[in-house]
């Protein structure tokens, strides 16, 4: 498994937490179990306070799975995939 940073972000005006339709639908999606259908585990995630942005960090088995797994975030804003590393795998091989 691959481990990925992911960064969502919307417009204020395209904000879905307060939809009653949309914000239910979201949260299921941000559960394991939601995520292993696309070969995706979450490992943490996190909403910046009044940024309007999500923070998922993703184990997953390839970036296509990340992406299919992040769509329907995608439908509302940007969703940026980055492949990541541990720091101790940093550390270990001496560079960034």
């Amino acid at each position: 498994m691959a481990l990925f940073v992911v960064t969502h972000r919307h417009t204020a005006d395209r904000c879905p937490a307060g939809d009653p339709r949309k914000a239910p639908m979201l949260l299921r999606c941000l559960t394991n179990e939601h995520a292993a259908k696309f070969g995706v585990q979450i490992l943490a995630e996190a909403m910046v306070g009044g940024q309007h942005s999500l923070h998922p960090i993703l184990e997953a088995t390839d970036t296509d799975g990340v992406q299919k797994f992040m769509a329907p975030f995608a439908q509302g804003g940007s969703v940026a995939v980055l492949p990541a590393s541990p720091c101790e795998t940093v550390v270990s091989r001496g560079k960034c």
